[in-house]
């Protein structure tokens, strides 16, 4: 729990960065993440594309590597089948890894972002970072046998084409197929919630003005509630015993780990007794708490702040967790950092500062990664650090940063895409209500406490004395008449309407009419376009964590703390602020997950029935797919099935052919034009019966290949288009 503090005391601790050479899968995934954050926000997506350019990038190194075998080049995966035939070793392993995953993430993202807003600028930055690496861009060639280049091609036509069969509906931009929302879209600019039909379905948001978290503008725009069907994608490490498939309105959700439904709207409850209206009331309440001029400081290092042990399992766990009047939860904090056997240093900074942070912080926007690249973010924060022992669970061999960065992220990507179809999949099925639908739809009612005061409605707002009350005769609320007498008010964050200039105004707390409500988010964005129940960032961060502290085979951050550093005045966004400096400390990689948890609550955009689900949920996919993953860490070579009749291929071809003929060891080969004349002459050794001739020296045309043996006779003779 957070302590409460009288006097500011606050440690600034630098962020240490390791001066090591990035890998280039490292170049690569940072272009990526820089790809999201100019495209649409759709977290789903970009789970997915962080995924498949990872699988680029692990099979890309995992092809030429003895010891590690590959997850789609020359598998099954899901129906869809990538074939290959073992190539020889390259001459340098390493340059081979480089330039192979160079390609395949290349052109998958050249791929996924064609129709991205940020395009334009996106493709001329990896066109150049191609260009660095000194690789041909217009090597366009599939032929996996002519080098790494050519590997690197086909290792992403295999990607695109499974990624269009994937469920994903990737062929239509991801559009959905058969969802329609109940409710008619709610105008968030004018005051309150009329027309809802459903109190516990989610609601459009219909926009004069709406910025995405990636800052892309539209203008009178509804958006449409993404990806309600994701649960339908196929999986990385989701078992399919572990999914059902539920019907509705003659379609089909699969729901992957099903948490059952969320609290749902009870009229025969009073106030608070309803879980509903609790979950909801609490979010207006900690909205109370992001006040910087309240005069409230605490403690926000890790002495006082995370080491949650056990979570609620049902909806009266909940009410003890949360922590409704102070925020957060009952977390005690550690008193000592186990690396290095100092007590943590108090960080005592007010509590509105650092609660519109934490909203500010793991909203991913604007200029989003979204989550799933948020902690690919902190994983390459993590591997600055020069405390990382590189080893897989903290007990295997020394892996250098390429092998690291490309299993770390082959992980992580499958883990952040498991995590969008579990999540997603519960989202579109019991489609659920944000809290901006809820709370300005219950203000709409009334009150739902008292029979005998005013405006009573089983529908309505619990009432909480100091929180959310009625407008009296004579309240400044009541109306040039006295027309809102009466009605609920909420005493909470006020809003964007009383910020003129986000760079130097704060709206502040204080008591608003109910139906004018907002969550802590820009105006333009308000909340995401989907269902609430469970929370995604939930979901992410807990299965992001969890697989963060199995791979690294502890559960701290480098050091026992990992830190992010918020400047006064600068770093807010949606109103001026922090008023002082405030550093993000925490000691290991739960107590960020949890942070962010809670973190959506202060946002109001989640109520807390949205969020412990989403961290059970990811405390299972985490570790899962880590297991999962590692099965493709290591590799037993299986000998090639005996060659048994002579087969050039491929044929025509670009570069080389395989030669297949039953024999090992040298073999004296020559290329002949048509004329007779002799164009290469070579010694071809063959192991397993086969061997690579290299044509690439000969122009295009038609060549006899001829292979002899030991008295000049011929073993075998072949005719050869070479284009």
């Amino acid at each position: 729990m957070k302590r409460i503090v009288i006097l500011v005391v606050v440690h600034f601790v630098a962020v240490t960065f390791a001066g090591a050479q990035h890998s280039v899968a490292r170049l690569w995934n940072e272009k990526v993440l820089h790809a999201i954050s100019t495209d649409l926000a759709r977290p789903t997506v970009h789970a997915r594309n962080l995924f498949h350019t990872s699988v680029a990038m692990y099979d890309a190194w995992a092809v030429y590597s003895p010891d590690a075998d590959t997850y789609l080049l020359g598998k099954t995966v899901h129906g869809f089948s990538c074939p290959y035939h073992r190539v020889a070793a390259p001459a340098d392993v390493r340059a081979a890894q480089e330039e192979a995953m160079s390609f395949a993430v290349y052109r998958v993202m050249k791929h996924r972002f064609e129709k991205s807003p940020g395009a334009s600028k996106l493709f001329p930055e990896i066109d150049a970072l191609m260009d660095s690496l000194g690789y041909d861009r217009q090597n366009t060639s599939f032929n996996y046998k002519c080098g790494p280049a050519e590997m690197g091609n086909y290792i992403a036509k295999c990607i695109i084409e499974y990624g269009l069969q994937d469920g994903s509906n990737e062929a239509n931009g991801s559009a959905n197929q058969y969802y329609v929302p109940v409710n008619p879209p709610l105008v968030v600019q004018v005051p309150g919630n009329p027309h809802i039909l459903d109190m516990n379905r989610w609601q459009p948001l219909q926009f004069i003005q709406f910025v995405d978290q990636s800052g892309n503008v539209s203008a009178n725009v509804t958006p449409a509630f993404l990806s309600p069907e994701w649960g339908n994608v196929a999986p990385f490490s989701l078992k399919p015993d572990d999914a059902a498939v539920y019907h509705r309105d003659g379609h089909d959700y699969t729901v992957y780990d099903d948490p059952g439904p969320p609290a749902y709207l009870d009229t025969t409850v009073l106030g608070l007794d309803d879980a509903y209206k609790w979950n909801f009331a609490l979010v207006s309440v900690w909205a109370s708490l992001l006040d910087p001029s309240d005069s409230v400081l605490i403690d926000v290092s890790p002495a006082s702040v995370g080491n949650n042990t056990v979570y609620p399992a049902d909806m009266a766990g909940q009410r003890d967790f949360y922590n409704m009047f102070q925020g957060g939860d009952d977390s005690p904090g550690r008193p000592l950092n186990p690396k290095t056997g100092l007590p943590y240093k108090p960080q005592v900074v007010p509590r509105g500062d650092y609660t519109r942070i934490l909203a500010e912080f793991w909203a991913d926007g604007p200029n989003s990664v979204t989550p799933p690249g948020h902690w690919f973010t902190i994983l390459n924060y993590v591997n600055d650090q020069p405390g990382l022992v590189r080893r897989i669970r903290g007990t295997g061999h020394l892996c250098d940063n390429l092998e690291w960065d490309v299993k770390a992220y082959f992980a992580l990507g499958g883990a952040m895409h498991d995590a969008a179809i579990a999540a997603w999949g519960i989202k579109g099925y019991y489609d659920s209500v944000r809290p901006v639908s809820a709370i300005r739809g219950m203000a709409e009612r009334g009150q739902s406490s008292d029979p005998n005061l005013p405006h009573y409605d089983p529908a309505g707002l619990p009432l909480i004395p100091g929180y959310i009350e009625l407008i009296g005769p004579g309240d400044p609320l009541q109306g040039s008449a006295g027309q809102f007498v009466g009605e609920v008010k909420l005493r909470t964050w006020k809003g964007p309407n009383f910020i003129n200039d986000p760079k130097t105004n704060v709206a502040g707390v204080g008591w608003i009419p109910a139906k004018n409500w907002w969550p802590y988010q820009r105006p333009t964005f308000v909340t995401p376009p989907f269902a609430g129940y469970i929370s995604g960032h939930s979901t992410y961060s807990r299965a992001a964590a969890e697989l963060l502290t199995a791979l690294t085979g502890d559960p701290y951050f480098p050091g026992g703390m990992g830190q992010f550093f918020c400047k006064k005045n600068e770093y807010l966004v949606f109103e001026d602020g922090p008023s002082v400096d405030v550093t993000l400390q925490w000691a290991t990689y739960r107590d960020a997950s949890d942070q962010c948890s809670l973190s959506r609550i202060y946002g109001g955009i989640h109520p807390p029935m949205d969020d412990i689900p989403g961290r059970l949920i990811g405390m299972k996919i985490g570790p899962d797919a880590l297991d999962f993953a590692e099965q493709y860490f290591t590799y037993t070579a299986t000998p090639q099935d005996s060659v048994t009749a002579f087969k050039v291929y491929p044929n025509p071809t670009d570069c080389v052919v395989e030669i297949e003929y039953n024999f090992d060891g040298q073999m004296p080969v020559r290329v002949y034009q048509t004329d007779g004349r002799l164009a290469i002459s070579t010694d071809l050794e063959f192991v397993d019966g086969r061997a690579i001739l290299d044509l690439r020296s000969v122009t295009s045309g038609v060549y006899m290949v001829v292979g002899l043996d030991a008295n000049g006779g011929r073993n075998f003779v072949e005719k050869v288009i070479r284009y």
